[in-house]
């Protein structure tokens, strides 16, 4: 922070320090976050009205805004280009500033989704729900990983099989395929007839399944370390019922709810 001057420093204190107004800053961006995911499911690729595109313009504009800061604020910027998630921004740019030229990629814009990952990793850090975060922490994160899959399966199956296939005609058709297919239910009202679904459905089925019993083992499995900074050596995690850094034999002192 210290080698930060002028605006990097300023931008770097809302996006990654402390205090209030950068602590109001990172919930603003979250609620943004989920507002605009809620837009591009209620109506993700059909045609839209001129006003639709007003609105498209206004949240490709934000949206770069917040990638041009991130970048700006990155160091060393090449690790910036390393994470999935910011690439996923920059190609909801794309298809919100360029409708008529990546028409067929609209489906993408829904790759917003992944910015939910974001809002877990910011809760977690908000002191006040620390104790609810470190008791569920590991539910929280596969639900979010298993939506997440849920909506860009179902935005890929929606982009590629209208008007392919008679029996996906809109946006629930797909999320219903994808639910089935993930679950195994298998009711057979709504089948791939190309080549491409089946494989899109096997993807589907074996993906979805795998981080569908990794959420059922971390309901069913207790999770045995906890997040609890060692103020000597730094070391994170470790094991709920500890009272000494494994790691440099510190004394720690992990805060639990006691004994009901």
């Amino acid at each position: 922070m210290s080698k930060r001057t002028g605006l990097n420093r300023q931008l770097f204190w809302l996006y990654e320090g402390t205090g209030r107004a950068s602590f109001w800053f990172r919930w603003a961006l979250l609620a943004f976050d989920f507002v605009t995911i809620a837009y591009f499911l209620w109506a993700p690729f059909d045609q839209r009205e001129r006003g639709h595109h007003v609105i498209d313009y206004v949240i490709g504009g934000v949206i770069l805004v917040d990638l041009m800061a991130r970048l700006y604020i990155a160091g060393p910027r090449h690790r910036f280009f390393l994470k999935w998630i910011n690439w996923a921004d920059m190609v909801v740019v794309v298809t919100m500033f360029a409708p008529l030229l990546v028409s067929n990629f609209a489906f993408l814009r829904i790759l917003r989704a992944v910015r939910a990952v974001r809002a877990f990793t910011f809760i977690r850090r908000v002191k006040v729900l620390t104790p609810f975060f470190q008791r569920h922490e590991r539910i929280i994160d596969k639900v979010t990983n298993l939506v997440v899959f849920v909506f860009v399966m179902s935005a890929i199956t929606y982009a590629t099989q209208v008007g392919r296939n008679e029996d996906i005609n809109a946006y629930t058709d797909a999320v219903y395929f994808t639910v089935t297919v993930l679950t195994t239910t298998g009711f057979g009202d709504i089948i791939m007839e190309d080549e491409f679904g089946r494989w899109l459905a096997i993807f589907t089925m074996v993906l979805g399944l795998s981080l569908f019993f990794q959420l059922l083992r971390a309901i069913v499995e207790p999770e045995n370390r906890v997040d609890c900074e060692c103020e000597t050596c730094g070391l994170l995690r470790h094991d709920r019922d500890a009272v000494h850094c494994k790691h440099c034999g510190a004394p720690i002192k992990i805060k639990t709810e006691g004994i009901s």
